[in-house]
């Protein structure tokens, strides 16, 4: 049990969230009298106010012991790329708080106290305040507390990244376009989605709503410059080709595929694809596509839920390769249930021989509305120091295969307190995955549980727009879906 006892602010969410960086199964409550404290551990944090001075006090106890302490005098003393000040005391009171744990717990956090799912924001933001490189790593790894090699990574990212973000236009949008539908659900999967046996009867009338929302949205940003499509899900090819050629051409008619310069469609699973649907999309031209192994262990395949195997998905690589497919990424997850270093290494030397263009490394998440949550205790999770060195192994093969990171995002729960990378051969980025991550342009969404983000260069500030996330409930209100869009553009 960890207690929290908070003074002078009530920055209870971020505090929350570093404290669970280091005490994942640990219970967390914050108590308003400290008499309500027990047993176990207790932080304290107070804020305080002297002569116009404004500092912290963290202390932390392990049953009703002061095991440690610490004072920040002045939260001026701060070097942080805005001179916000609830952000530099958030700053503050978490420098304190990760230092006292970091003492008392054996849990590495390579992050710092960073617990935001885009850690590459901060990057663009010192870049636009003209800091140069060597102030950038001082502040990531000084002020923010990351690992020499986090801070230089996300940097290198950044920096990589400029050239697609750059400049910023408020009249440029990408699209991405939402069908939920699989033909089973992993067991790590959070994501709305419908499986096809159950629901594939409503497959028609969904293309038909989600192809009347795509030419609203048209409508809406006509005096617009679209820029990328991204068609995700669930798995896009879990419905007919006829289908997922309709939505494709509805696109295009919309907005013309001259006009885009780049359209990715998530293929994902092997056991969705045959020569026709790889045909269809080749011939509509789609550049990108995804095989999503996830792993090329089939006993692994089985206990996530897939129905295919490692030789399924090699037979498709090479299939989309001989249909012509220039670019298609692979995503794996690093520490997938019963799976070690071993498994891992496994995986990556059927990788070397099919060398695709794009590699995104996973690290597993256990995510509220997923499966595995509710089921861990049935699985073999491998430790902190086991999923590092399965990372490492997935670094040194980007190095060899010549795939450099290109775009980095974390998320809740991850294991490990590690992160996901994007990795690319030079000139194959996934010009959507950088612009969706780093939140510098609108992105107009349409399907069942598809969040629009419109962003506001001039604050440097996005508003998400969610469409419902029940297959019933667009097909009942689309109309709603596309009026709350219209509204928010009108701001």
């Amino acid at each position: 049990m960890i207690y929290i006892y908070l003074e002078g602010h009530n920055f209870r969410y971020e505090i929350y969230e570093l404290v669970k960086v280091f005490s994942f199964d640990e219970e967390i409550i914050f108590v308003d009298n400290i008499d309500d404290y027990k047993e176990g551990i207790l932080i304290k944090n107070r804020v305080y106010d002297s002569n116009g001075q404004v500092g912290t006090i963290t202390q932390i106890y392990e049953n009703d012991k002061l095991v440690y302490e610490s004072i920040r005098h002045s939260i001026e003393d701060i070097k942080i790329d805005r001179g916000d000040y609830d952000k530099k005391l958030r700053v503050c009171i978490k420098q304190g708080i990760y230092e006292g744990l970091t003492k008392i717990s054996r849990v590495e956090a390579p992050w710092g106290i960073l617990t935001g799912i885009r850690p590459v924001k901060i990057v663009h933001n010192l870049i636009d305040d003209e800091v140069d490189d060597d102030s950038i790593l001082n502040i990531l790894i000084e002020e923010y507390k990351l690992y020499q090699e986090k801070a230089e990574l996300i940097l290198n990212i950044g920096k990589k990244q400029r050239k697609y973000l750059y400049p910023l236009d408020e009249n440029r949008f990408s699209l991405y376009v939402a069908i939920p539908f699989c033909p089973t659900r992993c067991i790590y999967c959070s994501f709305p989605s419908c499986n096809i046996n159950r629901y594939g009867h409503l497959v028609d009338k969904y293309t038909d709503h989600l192809i009347y929302e795509i030419g609203k949205i048209a409508e809406l940003m006509d005096t617009k410059t679209i820029s990328t499509v991204y068609i995700g899900g669930g798995t896009p090819t879990a419905i007919s080709s006829d289908n997922l050629e309709r939505i494709i051409r509805s696109i295009y008619s919309n907005f013309g595929r001259n006009n885009i310069k780049e359209i990715t469609v998530e293929a994902g699973r092997p056991d969705t694809m045959d020569y026709e649907m790889l045909e269809m999309l080749y011939a509509n031209g789609i550049e990108r596509i995804s095989i999503n192994p996830q792993t090329m262990n089939d006993k692994t395949l089985k206990i996530i839920g897939r129905k295919h195997t490692s030789q399924d998905i090699i037979d498709v690589y090479f299939q989309a390769k001989e249909i012509g497919f220039d670019i298609i990424n692979m995503d794996l997850i690093i520490g997938l249930p019963s799976e070690g270093v071993g498994e891992v290494r496994e995986t990556l030397a059927k990788l070397e021989e099919l060398d695709p263009e794009n590699l995104t490394v996973h690290t597993l998440s256990v995510k509220r509305g997923s499966k595995f949550r509710d089921t861990m205790e049935k699985y073999q999770i491998e430790s902190q120091e086991v999923i590092e060195k399965m990372l490492d192994e997935t670094r040194m093969f980007a190095k060899k295969m010549n795939l450099e990171p290109y775009y980095l995002y974390r998320q809740k729960q991850i294991m490990g307190n590690f992160e996901n990378i994007g990795y690319s051969k030079l000139g194959k980025e996934c010009i959507y995955n950088i612009i969706m991550m780093e939140e510098k342009e609108t992105v107009m969404a349409a399907g069942m549980g598809a969040v629009s983000k419109i962003f506001f260069p001039k604050e440097n500030r996005i508003e998400r727009v969610p469409n419902v996330k029940s297959i019933e409930e667009y097909l009942g209100r689309i109309d709603e879906m596309i009026e709350r869009k219209a509204k928010v553009l009108t701001l």
